[in-house]
This record gives structure tokens, sequence and C-alpha cells, in this order.
């Protein structure tokens, strides 16, 4: 099925999102939150919200997306992550969400999508993500074959910090309740039809627990300080595996993370952040 290429520049719908202290707890513990980050899941402190909880308001126009490239959901890879924060996340809201696709580019065994959303509140902007999907199968069209990925290889030194956390048999089925309720992340029988002996999970769960460790190990706690985070989905996570999340400080505010299981095998790749200092 070829791709529908004039979605390219063409805004789609708006995706309104309302949102409580709830969601941002139930997030925060998907993505691995512990006891002593009671921040961030006790509403008696707010809570503070993890700035990688951006991604769930905004999840919902990838399927907008979806429908109006005309590719099928099981052709896609959610190859690459990256988010924008204006400024702190609220703990509860209604938000507003524009996205649009802004290139499709050929790869050869398949296409590149690049989709920007927007989310707004009453107050203004207030992030953006930017999602990169490869669709399996579609390239060869002849279309320009997009930028070059951004160097971001680990300096040749011992990190500037290490965090290192298991995720749970559950963490799959708990992190879907934040929207991503493919059942290729909990039924061994959808796993199966995707090529895996068993159940994955969401590439946007390591990404949040990259983004506690990110958090914990460059911003000092706190989420005002995290203005951007992107990161490349390079390798299967099963639940049950130990992560491992590792920071370098290469300039003023900038760092390179790279994320890992108990095997050594890079999960979380080409990954860079933005720091306030």
């Amino acid at each position: 099925m070829a791709l529908k290429l004039d979605v390219v520049g063409a805004p789609l719908e708006p995706v309104r999102h309302t949102y409580s202290w709830r969601d941002t707890v139930i997030y925060a513990l998907g993505v691995g939150a512990r006891i002593d980050e009671l921040d961030y899941i006790y509403e008696g402190r707010g809570p503070k919200v993890l700035p990688t909880f951006a991604v769930v308001p905004s999840f919902r126009s990838l399927g907008q997306v979806v429908g109006a490239l005309g590719a099928s959901p099981m052709s896609i890879l959610h190859g690459e992550q990256t988010i924008r924060l204006t400024r702190p996340i609220p703990p509860s809201g209604e938000l507003v969400t524009r996205a649009e696709v802004t290139g499709i580019f050929d790869k050869g065994k398949g296409a590149l999508v690049v989709v920007v959303a927007r989310t707004s509140d009453a107050s203004g902007p207030l992030f953006e993500n930017e999602f990169s999907l490869f669709v399996r199968g579609e390239g060869g069209f002849g279309g320009p074959r997009g930028p070059e990925s951004r160097p971001a290889a680990p300096p040749d030194r011992a990190p500037d910090f290490a965090t290192t956390q298991a995720t749970a048999p559950e963490q799959a089925a708990l992190y879907r309740l934040s929207g991503d309720i493919n059942p290729l992340h909990i039924a061994p029988e959808a796993a199966r039809v995707g090529g895996f002996d068993r159940p994955i999970l969401h590439g946007l769960c390591t990404y949040g627990f990259a983004g506690r460790a990110l958090l914990a190990g460059a911003c000092g706690g706190d989420p005002a300080r995290l203005h951007s985070f992107a990161g490349r989905f390079s390798g299967v996570v099963f639940p049950g595996d130990a992560l491992t999340t590792s920071g370098w400080q290469i300039g003023e505010g900038r760092w390179i993370v790279q994320t890992t299981t108990q095997e050594g095998k890079v999960v979380l790749s080409h990954a860079v952040a933005e720091v306030a200092g």
C-alpha cells in the first residue's frame, strides 16, 4: 500500500486531552517511579510531573497520522522520540495538540515519517513532541533520504552518572494504562505475530525510565531544568529487564545519554539532552 505523500504539511484536526494528578501518577508508576520519588506519586506534594509525561497527551495524534498516511499499524516502528519543553507540565489541565507530518523520507526498505506535535494549555505553548516513525516496506518511492542522524556517541570515559533499575514483569501492563494499549505489549499471541516470543516493553516506557535517570543525574531532580530530550530506540526491552541509563556532560547544559540492558545491549542510543544550569 503506497503512502499518501500529500499529507506532508497538512495540519491535522486538533486533539484535546484532559488529565488530572491521577494520570500523572499512573504515568510515573508506569515508568518505574519508586516510593523515594514521592514528589511524583503523591498528590499532597502537587504532584510534580515527570517531563517525559509530555508523550502521553500527544500520543493520540499518532493515530490520526497513521490513518492519514494510509499505513498499516502493524508495519510501523517507533524509531526516535524528542520532547522540547517550554515550562514545567502542570499536574492537571486541559491541553490541545496540533500535529502535522513534516517529512516523509525514502530509506530504501521503508519510509521514515516525521511528525511534530505542538501542545498548548490555557497559558500558551507547553511542549512539543517529534515522533520519527519507520514504515516497513514503504520505501523505494524516489523521495529524499532526509537529514543525517545527529552524532551522539558517548565519550571514551566514565559517565558522569549511571543509574540501574529493574523493570517489573508487569511494567508493560502498568505503562499501557497511560494510553498505548497495543496488544504487542501484553498478549503473547500478539507478540508472536509481531515476531517476538513474548510481549515487549513499550519504547516510550524505556524512554521514561531514561528520563527519570536524567532528571536525577543531570537536573538535580528539578523538572524545570530539562529543556529537551531526544533518543533513538535501538533495541528491544522485555518486562523484567534491568535498565542502566548513563549520562556524559559534553558542554554547558548538554548531555549525551545511553540506556543498556543487563546484557549490555544498547536500547536507547543517539540520545542528547539540554539542561538549564
